[in-house]
């Protein structure tokens, strides 16, 4: 569901890219999309049997496994992610929806499909 809304948001802010409203709301839905994406990731390395204490473990052992395929960009996303949630500036929130549009949907996206495979493959 998380996935979707994030969806909807991209769609909604590609009409009108400006509004600094939509763009907090895009934000916001990114960041529990991509807390969701992280924390789904590091239970299904648990249930393999590794230990991932934090979304930097996490994300690096799933690129070690192969579930990832851009660690790079992954942490870029962490970083973002992290910058969103402590501080607010209008030019960066602007960047970061830009890297939301343009970069990071599509790696949860990736994800997104790969558990969706997962889950139908049982």
């Amino acid at each position: 569901m998380a996935f979707q809304r994030l969806c909807e948001a991209i769609e909604t802010i590609q009409k009108y890219p400006d509004n600094l409203l939509l763009q907090a709301g895009v934000i916001q839905t990114y960041e529990f999309t991509f807390e969701l994406a992280w924390k789904t990731l590091k239970d299904y390395l648990e249930n393999e049997g590794f230990d991932v204490p934090s979304p930097r473990k996490t994300m690096r052992q799933a690129f070690q496994a192969g579930y990832l395929k851009n660690i790079d960009l992954w942490l870029q996303a962490l970083a973002d992610r992290n910058k969103t949630s402590h501080a607010y500036d209008e030019e960066m929130s602007r960047e970061v929806v830009q890297n939301i549009r343009e970069k990071y949907f599509h790696i949860i996206q990736e994800l997104y499909l790969f558990f969706e495979k997962e889950l139908n493959h049982d």
